[in-house]
């Protein structure tokens, strides 16, 4: 592969290089996030700032731990995550939000990532598509543990990704509007907890780079309980679902050190 960056050792789009980043790596969509996130770390400084990548690092108990920002969707978080890589990280928890699917989602509710539906297409440059998008054990289990720790109503499970956005939101506006409601009707019928858009590529890029990852994410309303008149609250507060990820760090750490 090419160096752009003539023998620096910094990556080209997230600006790191070696020492900058922790190995446990919080990873929000929206820049705008990490300097929240990073008010939960001991001693946090901005890394880098390019794009839509932004980083923080600080510590908790007493080990590195940064925050990276994504952007949005497969193709931004892969990129992130690889460079990530490159400088020592292999632990990754996105946090974000999502649109619930199953019933029993609803606004304000955590769902935490078991797998991934891989209806997205920077996965496919990664894995043949029979390959499942799966997060890993530890962090799932550190997640829920977290979850009930924070006494959250949280659930676990399947989640769908997709990328684009008002293909969800507008079907009947799209040509191939036929074909995402058929699919999203199968997703329904497979008890899908939410949508989201990064999962399946990161769990994907996890696995191929043999690094740890999780997802956990705020429901911001569920569009299936809006369609049957059902209780749809909307909320927009990620707090939650942030102390979720920060618990589950700490719980990771701890772990980690018991392990050796």
């Amino acid at each position: 592969m090419s160096d752009y960056m003539n023998g620096t050792g910094v990556q080209y789009h997230l600006r790191i290089k070696k020492g900058d980043v922790g190995r446990y790596v919080i990873m929000p969509g929206d820049p705008k996030r990490c300097a929240v996130i990073a008010q939960h770390l001991d001693n946090a400084k901005q890394i880098a700032d390019f794009r839509e990548f932004v980083t923080f690092t600080g510590s908790l108990d007493g080990v590195p731990v940064s925050v990276t920002s994504t952007g949005i969707g497969g193709p931004s978080a892969s990129i992130a995550m690889e460079e990530l890589v490159k400088c020592g990280s292999d632990t990754f928890i996105r946090i974000g939000t999502c649109g619930g699917i199953d019933l029993d989602v609803k606004g304000g509710d955590i769902v935490i990532a078991m797998s991934a539906v891989r209806n997205e297409g920077t996965s496919r440059e990664y894995a043949p598509i029979e390959y499942p998008a799966t997060a890993s054990f530890d962090v799932v289990c550190a997640l829920v543990e977290a979850a009930k720790n924070l006494k959250a109503r949280s659930h676990v499970g399947v989640v769908q990704c997709k990328d684009a956005f008002y293909g969800q939101h507008d079907p009947d506006s799209m040509p191939a509007g036929y074909e995402l409601k058929e699919k999203w009707s199968a997703w329904k019928a497979l008890g899908v907890k939410a949508s989201e858009m990064e999962s399946a590529a990161m769990f994907t890029v996890a696995a191929a780079r043999r690094a740890r990852c999780g997802s956990t994410f705020l429901v911001v309303g569920n569009q299936e309980r809006e369609a049957l008149g059902m209780d749809n609250p909307k909320v927009h507060d990620t707090s939650l679902a942030i102390d979720v990820a920060v618990e589950a760090i700490r719980i990771l750490i701890r772990r980690d050190r018991e392990n050796g």
